[in-house]
C-alpha cells in the first residue's frame, strides 16, 4: 500500500525574523539560528526514518536553503525539487521591512493587529492571508497533492503563511481557527493522508 507521506516545513529563523521585521516577498537569508533549526527539522526527519521521493519550495532563499541543509542532513541533497512562487511567503505590501514596533507607531495597535491577525484585511499594497490561500492552495492541488496520492513522499518547505494555506485544509480549520495555528520556525509537520486526501494522522515535530 502506498504511504501517501506529506511533510511540511517552515523555514529556519532569517536574518529579518531576528530583527523583527515584515518580510514577505524579500529575501533575507538564514541567521546562525536558523541554519541550526534546518539541520535539526532533517535529522528529526532522518531519525523517524523518513526519506522523500520529491520537495516543494518557495522562490525566495530562506525556504531553499532550508530544504537544502535538511536534505543534507536526511542523506538526499540531491533529491528532485521543484521551485514556485506561489508557495512565496504572504506579501506585506507597504510594512515590508518595517520593524513591527515601527509600525504599531505608525499606523496604531489595532491597524496592525487586524493587517496581521484578520482572515481576508490586506495591509497597504499586500496580501490577506485570504489572497495567500487563494495562490498557494491551488497550487498545491494541481501539484503537489497528486504526487502525494500516487505514493510519492512529499516534503514543501515554504514560509508561514503559505503553509498555513495548507494546513487549514488539511486539519479542516476555519478562517478563525488557522489564525491561531502557530508555525514554529524550522519544525517538520508530518501527515499521513488517506486516499481520498483527508488526513489519517499527522505529528507536529516541535521539541
Amino acid at each position: 500500500m502506498s504511504e501517501r507521506l506529506l511533510v511540511l516545513c517552515r523555514h529556519g529563523q532569517s536574518d529579518w525574523n531576528l530583527k523583527n521585521l515584515f518580510t514577505g516577498w524579500k529575501d533575507p537569508g538564514l541567521t546562525e539560528l536558523g541554519v541550526e533549526e534546518a539541520k535539526a527539522a532533517g535529522r528529526k526527519l532522518k531519525n523517524l526514518g523518513l526519506a522523500f521521493d520529491i520537495a516543494f519550495t518557495s522562490d525566495l532563499s530562506r525556504a531553499q536553503e532550508t530544504l537544502r541543509l535538511a536534505l543534507a542532513e536526511i542523506g538526499q541533497p540531491e533529491l528532485e525539487t521543484i521551485r514556485d512562487w506561489r508557495l512565496n511567503e504572504r506579501d506585506y505590501g507597504d510594512l515590508t521591512g518595517l520593524n513591527k514596533d515601527d509600525a504599531r507607531k505608525k499606523w496604531g495597535e489595532e491597524q496592525v493587529h487586524i493587517w496581521r491577525r484578520s482572515y481576508d484585511i490586506a495591509p497597504p499594497g499586500g496580501e490577506s492571508l485570504k489572497d495567500t490561500v487563494a495562490r498557494t492552495l491551488p497550487y498545491y492541488v494541481q501539484e503537489i497533492l497528486p504526487q502525494v496520492l500516487r505514493g510519492k513522499r512529499v516534503l514543501v518547505s515554504a514560509h508561514g503563511n503559505s503553509l498555513r494555506a495548507l494546513v487549514m485544509v488539511l486539519e479542516r480549520l476555519t478562517p478563525e481557527g488557522i489564525l491561531k495555528r502557530e508555525l514554529a520556525t524550522g519544525v517538520p509537520i508530518v501527515y499521513r493522508l488517506n486516499a481520498d486526501s483527508t488526513v489519517e494522522s499527522w505529528q507536529d515535530l516541535a521539541g
